[in-house]
């Protein structure tokens, strides 16, 4: 098992990383806690639920909600719903949340927490690839029919317990989808690591190869959430490539396109926009083989227009007095932020968009 500390204003915290941790809860979860409610989906239920509810002290009442899959249950309804679920359990101040899923429970199971009883303690248990990034940093929240995470807090769990094994039973989708954020942690820090990717195939990917690049991904996450916590600075590095995709995903509908696949596109878009006005030499012919090597459905731009999606930007949290900043790379592990003129956007978006399409 390895591990990693994030030291945060509030409190430090733990990052686990093992196999089989979900069958050994008893033994990182504090024995105090007077109940605890495990908040996972649809899918999860059936392979992990089980698993975590025997492994956990037979002293403590334990019990459950269940949300359907998908982005879409990042939404009010849900988090009311299991606002109710936390009153009808009558969990108090000494009672412990926790989010066994991917990110989209981490976000949600996270916000429930951060606002019952005006904060509760909560335990992040990722089982996907993509939850490296979101399970770290204390950001959670739900989304808003305009768009993504814009219903949110700054709160940290007090231990992030990643069972590795829980990797097996992911689908292709949700592999590449995870890979999304982990190659965005490699360009904003390792060319090397940002290159050795570009040459791999997901679809062989070794259990070895997968745990390096998870705990990669959480070592560089980590190292900025502690430098620059409720981003003010450089935190907004973290963002690279999400500009478009939180567009990209309220416009197609949260659940279309998983949210890495969506950063991978918004990367692609990224390395346009540094290369063509800023005057960078990063590595986009070989990203856009790595896209459709690993079957990213880069196509998803010829169903969107640029108008709109420069309406959905306008909503990004970084869009400060109408501006729209976006995360740029100088070079690999070179992140900056910039304002990018209305119509410089509109423009390459478009030409972005021909490419793609073949025109």
């Amino acid at each position: 098992m390895a591990s990693v500390t994030v030291r945060s204003s509030s409190h430090d915290y733990e990052v686990l990383i093992g196999k089989g941790l979900r069958h050994n809860l008893v033994e990182f979860i504090s024995s105090g806690y007077t109940s605890i409610l495990v908040i996972t989906d649809s899918t999860v239920k059936d392979h992990y639920l089980q698993d975590v509810k025997e492994s956990l002290s037979e002293a403590t009442p334990v019990f459950t909600a269940v949300v359907p899959a998908g982005e879409s249950s990042k939404s009010m309804v849900r988090y009311e719903e299991l606002l109710d679920s936390c009153v009808d359990v009558k969990l108090d101040r000494k009672s412990l949340i926790i989010a066994l899923g991917g990110g989209m429970i981490g976000d949600l199971a996270g916000f429930v927490a951060s606002t019952y009883l005006r904060g509760i303690d909560y335990i992040q248990m990722p089982t996907t690839i993509l939850a490296h990034d979101s399970s770290v940093g204390g950001k959670v929240a739900i989304n808003h029919p305009k768009g993504k995470n814009l219903i949110g807090s700054f709160y940290h769990p007090v231990k992030v317990i990643y069972d590795i094994e829980t990797m097996e039973t992911l689908p292709e989708s949700e592999i590449r989808s995870g890979y999304g954020e982990v190659i965005k942690h490699a360009f904003l820090s390792d060319e090397d690591w940002a290159h050795r990717l570009l040459k791999g195939k997901l679809s062989e990917l070794s259990v070895k190869q997968l745990e390096s690049d998870i705990m990669k991904g959480i070592q560089v996450k980590a190292s900025i959430v502690e430098k620059d916590e409720r981003e003010a600075g450089i935190r907004k590095y973290l963002n690279l490539g999400h500009t478009l995709a939180h567009a990209i995903e309220a416009e197609l509908g949260y659940g279309e396109i998983t949210h890495g696949e969506a950063v991978a596109v918004g990367l692609l878009f990224m390395m346009k926009l540094s290369n063509e006005l800023k005057g960078a030499q990063l590595p986009i012919q070989a990203y856009k083989e790595w896209l459709d090597d690993n079957n990213y459905p880069v196509s998803v731009l010829t169903r969107i227009r640029p108008d709109r999606m420069l309406e959905r930007m306008m909503l990004d949290k970084k869009t400060l007095r109408r501006k729209i900043n976006f995360v740029l790379l100088h070079e690999l592990s070179d992140p900056y932020v910039v304002e990018i003129e209305e119509a410089q956007l509109l423009e390459q978006m478009s030409l972005l968009i021909n490419e793609v399409s073949g025109e």
